[in-house]
């Protein structure tokens, strides 16, 4: 049986190793849907009702920009999460994003 694209998006997310962050469109590509970034994003605020503790917040904006921040509960709950993960957040951006960039083409 062929898994739902929401699905499929959860088992990308689910391997976004720790310190690190992806986005939305390398999660569409890598799923053969490339024009499907705002799809994405909806299966991730989707998810806060799956059984288990998905890192949604290791996914940004194809800039770094932490687009999705207002789904976490506060403004500074996705910010703090990434901190606590070792990454440096200025002005609701990743500094150093590529170096921090998981592309799930290649790692998986």
């Amino acid at each position: 049986m062929e898994k739902g694209f929401f699905q499929q998006v959860y088992d990308v997310v689910i391997c976004i190793p720790y310190g690190k962050v992806t986005s939305y469109g390398a999660i569409a590509a890598y799923l053969g849907s490339k024009g499907s970034a705002r799809m994405v994003g909806w299966a991730l605020n989707s998810s806060g009702s799956l059984p288990v503790n998905l890192p949604a917040h290791r996914v940004v904006n194809r800039n770094g920009l932490l687009t999705g921040k207002k789904h976490f509960g506060g403004s500074d709950v996705m910010a703090d999460l990434l901190r606590s993960e070792g990454l440096m957040i200025d002005q609701n951006k990743i500094v150093n994003f590529k170096e921090n960039f998981w592309d799930p083409s290649v790692e998986m």
